[in-house]
């Protein structure tokens, strides 16, 4: 992405995003559907962006609902738009919310339905071939996509729904502002799931800076309150508002990336979110791709060209500079 002179990049994100009111006007009646509940600060983040996007714009968010807890059967009354949450789980690797948004679709045929900025990856094209048969036979969809790639694939199979590219909802919390100062040199913030790569397993075989992810950022007494909140949604019989609780705990859980974030001078990291939460903090940073290229994507789509963040370039171990537009 371009910089306009005497404007910071990351403005200029954050303003992309007012596209999205186009399709959700400032003062619309929603429902918000698929809201993370776990421990993946990632998709926190998003959350957090997303709801702070809906604030900026008087965006009245009747109901919120998570893969956990969406009813079987729902009244949404007709003029409220229903709206799912953005991320990276779009496709058959995370299948519990690929069938959830694939059954919003098919039970409210006449409700706008707006996708949040999202990543698209399919491992078997059969499956993005049925997915396409269901989105195409909706008449109001309007799916957001975060990557170039992303935006030509929906674009070829979902001919009848809406395809935009933007932003991630992120960029909502830009900027994050920390008052701490860095006592420590480089945080490797690595990934430790199915989109590991062989490059990321070089650089943490050299053994410099701390290593984290978000499994391992939150501490035990953390996760068993997670766990505990998942089992009270998911059993959905509990007098307290678990969905107000669980919106309060994730402050907090956010704000802790961000305090440990603001302990390093740079960032090392296979993390989307950990490379769009250093942008947000104006911190340097430096992003290794992940499993399917969804890292290097957003890179190029977006973050370009921002000083302070560069790609290190796959197979070659050797950073790009922001204006580099391929990989090689």
């Amino acid at each position: 992405m371009k910089s306009t002179p005497n404007v910071h990049p990351m403005d200029g994100l954050k303003n992309k995003l007012r596209q999205i009111l186009n399709v959700i006007p400032p003062g619309s009646n929603i429902y918000y559907i698929d809201i993370p509940v776990h421990s993946n600060g990632g998709d926190l983040l998003i959350m957090k962006g997303t709801e702070t996007f809906f604030k900026d714009y008087n965006i009245r968010v009747r109901a919120r609902y998570s893969v956990l807890d969406f009813p079987d059967s729902l009244m949404i009354p007709k003029d409220h738009i229903i709206v799912l949450h953005g991320g990276g789980n779009f496709g058959d690797l995370y299948p519990a919310h690929q069938k959830l948004r694939e059954k919003i679709i098919t039970s409210y045929p006449y409700h706008r339905i707006v996708m949040l900025p999202q990543t698209i990856f399919y491992k078997k094209e059969s499956e993005f071939d049925r997915t396409a048969q269901i989105f195409n036979g909706h008449k109001d969809i309007h799916l957001y996509v975060r990557d170039t790639l992303s935006y030509q694939s929906a674009s070829e199979k979902f001919h009848r729904c809406n395809v935009y590219l933007s932003p991630d909802m992120a960029h909502q919390l830009w900027p994050i502002r920390h008052k701490g100062s860095p006592g420590k040199d480089l945080l490797c913030f690595f990934r430790t799931d199915i989109e590991k790569t062989i490059e990321q397993e070089k650089l943490e075989s050299a053994g410099r800076g701390d290593y984290l992810d978000w499994n391992s950022l939150y501490n035990r007494v953390e996760q068993k309150s997670i766990n505990l909140i998942v089992r009270m949604i998911k059993k959905g019989s509990s007098p307290l508002p678990m969905q107000a609780i669980w919106g309060r705990y994730t402050d907090y859980l956010v704000d802790k990336a961000v305090k440990r974030f603001s302990g390093y001078q740079t960032v090392q990291t296979s993390r989307l979110h950990g490379h769009i939460l250093s942008c947000l903090m104006d911190k340097p940073n430096t992003l290794l791709d992940n499993s399917y290229g969804k890292n290097s994507n957003y890179y190029h789509t977006w973050t370009s060209g921002i000083g302070s963040a560069q790609l290190i370039v796959k197979n070659e171990g050797q950073k790009t500079n922001s204006n580099t537009s391929q990989i090689s």
